[in-house]
């Protein structure tokens, strides 16, 4: 294979020859006939012209070549106990199935399916039977609050819903049906038909003529073939927070997706037909429909669909057994995953327990890997430790180290390289380029390369305004950060994550960085709060590892000095609190928006994506006693 950079200069200089390459990997029905257009918005689009299926090239292809006995998904599931096996053949089968009850409910190319499903391979199956079907998904993570739920129905307009009896968090099991019921009462589209996959640890009441039992609709359906389908049609659609409050949809086609994740199924993860692929995530995230779904069955890989959590299902050593008993060759998940486990096993000791020698490396995505995490996986593992960085609406990654084309030397806090297709540029407020080493916005020269968002479900215009607007000729990721001078990129955080400190721009991530590496702390975050003589001061909050003998006076004096020392005495950082847990969505991400609004109004909503409304409120306490923000006398 040819060397990252001449790779990537080709996918740069010769975009169209770059991609049609790529594209020939794949079994079209009809090759595309254009490889890079615009269409009548004048946005641009992959492989117009082109016919293809993804549920043919995941399933159907490798039947057809002999590979049908090969194990296709393996689920495990420690909330319930359960592991199955499924081939390739037996998957294609539950699969034109799906369709086929589905289909027999009316559902057409171009309808949409609203999925909300816990993490059982019927969730899977539902996807992938929305692609046979040429009509489009939109998955929902299971548990969202049903007005959350009802957004989006009234946004997609799904003719149908397709739900299981419940799901379980831990041993706490949780009934989905009727958040279900009150979303579908609350929204103004009703669907016409709610399909319901009936677990044992929950009952649901099915109303008569709207729903339907999973188990009866497929035993009586018949086996359904792929339909073609454009490539620059549809695939799913993905709701995403916006700033407005109203979620945004993006859109993910059928060619380019199929294309870019192929490519980086090799390119980024080194993975051939027959590795094992893990990926400790959810399918209602873009990361468990790109590389718990797609990606891996489209290389023709095994990959893993896991019911449970790093920690407590049984324990800290979860992940570990996981990737031992399954041969797992490449694991992916987020950073936050495994600051729980180095919080409840801080030496390693339980993976100790585990034969590892199948795993070749870890990916981290999601969040910011902080340097500390980092360091400690690399020690306890001896494994390439991968931080990459993509977005929902990119649907793969933007920057990672090339793992099957060129590995590179790692540099802890970075992302790496671009990879092919991603023009990257760090842009200043006014759209100029800036140099090496100075902190400004990503941004990526237009066209984006396949697979990322051509516009949002329905809204155009807000697609132009939300990521065209900012920096003509480019897509503005939101994100802020820097190149250093060997090319490595440097993602710091959200630009809304950069706060202002009479006049000095401080990146809340790298104060994040330098307190990780404090010996006690499990985990942190920083935020700005609003100061009446300096614009804003920095705060920090900092869960500490078990068994950690540290007092709240002496953590404070040595986490400011250590700020002090290495950024400056501008920095500011006056106060730290320890808290028990930060609070985060349940993809891992930290709320930072909310802490910061909590120091500034009495009223806060809760996210609907809230893991733990509880820790909020444990913020709101630890402000109050430190007399921060509005708390004060």
């Amino acid at each position: 294979m040819n060397s990252y950079k001449e790779l990537y200069q080709r996918s740069v200089n010769e975009p169209e020859a770059f991609w049609r390459e790529q594209a020939e990997r794949l079994d079209w029905f009809r090759p595309p006939q254009q490889i890079l257009t615009q269409d009548a918005d004048g946005l641009y689009r992959w492989f117009a012209g082109g016919s293809i299926n993804l549920s043919h090239l995941a399933l159907d292809v490798h039947v057809a070549n002999g590979r049908g006995d090969q194990t296709a998904l393996i689920y495990d599931s420690p909330v319930t106990g359960t592991q199955r096996h499924y081939s390739y053949r037996e998957l294609l089968n539950a699969v034109a199935r799906t369709a086929g009850m589905l289909r027999d409910l009316g559902v057409t190319a171009g309808d949409r399916v609203v999925i909300y499903m816990p993490m059982i391979p019927e969730a899977a199956m539902a996807m992938l039977a929305c692609a046979r079907l040429g009509a489009v998904h939109s998955v929902v993570f299971g548990g969202f609050a049903p007005h959350e739920l009802a957004v989006r129905i009234d946004d997609a307009k799904p003719k149908a819903i397709v739900t299981a009896s419940c799901g379980i968090e831990f041993s706490n099991v949780i009934p989905y049906k009727p958040l279900v019921d009150e979303a579908i009462r609350k929204a103004s589209h009703k669907p016409e038909h709610t399909i319901v996959f009936a677990r044992p640890e929950a009952e649901a009441t099915l109303e008569p003529g709207r729903d339907h039992d999973w188990d009866t609709l497929v035993a009586n359906a018949p086996v359904v073939d792929p339909v073609p389908v454009e490539a620059t049609d549809p695939l799913y659609v993905l709701y995403t927070s916006g700033t407005t409050g109203k979620p945004k949809g993006v859109v993910r086609d059928n060619g380019g997706y199929a294309v870019a994740l192929n490519f980086s199924m090799k390119a980024v993860y080194d993975l051939d037909p027959g590795d094992v692929f893990w990926t400790a995530s959810d399918v209602g995230w873009v990361v468990g429909h790109s590389y718990i779904v797609y990606g891996p069955l489209i290389r023709g890989c095994t990959t893993v669909m896991y019911e449970g959590k790093p920690v407590r299902t049984p324990d800290a050593g979860a992940f570990w057994r996981v990737i031992s008993e399954h041969k797992v060759k490449t694991f992916f998940t987020a950073p936050t995953a495994f600051r729980a486990v180095k919080k409840e096993d801080p030496e390693g000791r339980l993976m100790q327990q585990y034969d590892l020698n199948c795993l070749k490396s870890l990916f981290l995505a999601g969040e910011r890997l902080d340097p500390p995490t980092y360091e400690w996986l690399k020690e306890i593992t001896g494994r390439p430790v991968i931080d990459h960085w993509w977005q929902t609406e990119t649907g793969w990654p933007i920057a990672a180290n090339p793992m099957g084309v060129e590995p590179h030397p790692e540099k802890p806090g970075s992302a790496t390289f671009p990879l092919p297709g991603y023009q990257v540029e760090i842009l200043d407020s006014g759209g100029q380029p800036l140099p090496s080493g100075e902190q400004g916005h990503i941004a990526i020269r237009l066209p984006l390369p396949p697979g990322c968002l051509p516009t949002l479900w329905g809204d155009t215009a807000r697609y132009r305004q939300a990521y065209l607007s900012n920096f003509i000729g480019y897509y503005d990721t939101s994100d802020g950060g820097y190149l250093d001078e060997d090319g490595y990129l440097f993602v710091m955080g959200r630009m809304d994550d950069v706060i202002n400190v009479a006049g000095h721009r401080l990146s809340t991530g790298e104060m994040e960085e330098l307190i990780g590496a404090h010996p006690a702390v499990a985990e942190c975050a920083v935020v700005g709060i609003e100061d009446p003589m300096k614009g804003e001061l920095p705060v920090g909050f900092v869960v500490l590892k078990d068994g950690a003998e540290v007092g709240t006076e002496q953590l404070d004096k040595e986490l400011v000095e250590l700020i002090r020392r290495n950024i400056g005495a501008f920095a500011c950082l006056q106060t730290v609190m320890i808290v028990g847990k930060l609070p985060k969505t349940r993809s891992g991400k930290i709320l930072r928006k909310s802490i910061r609004q909590l120091a500034t109004t009495q009223e806060v909503a809760v996210p609907s994506t809230i893991d733990d409304p509880a820790s909020l409120e444990e913020i709101r306490d630890a402000m109050e006693r430190r007399q921060v923000g509005r708390y004060r006398e």
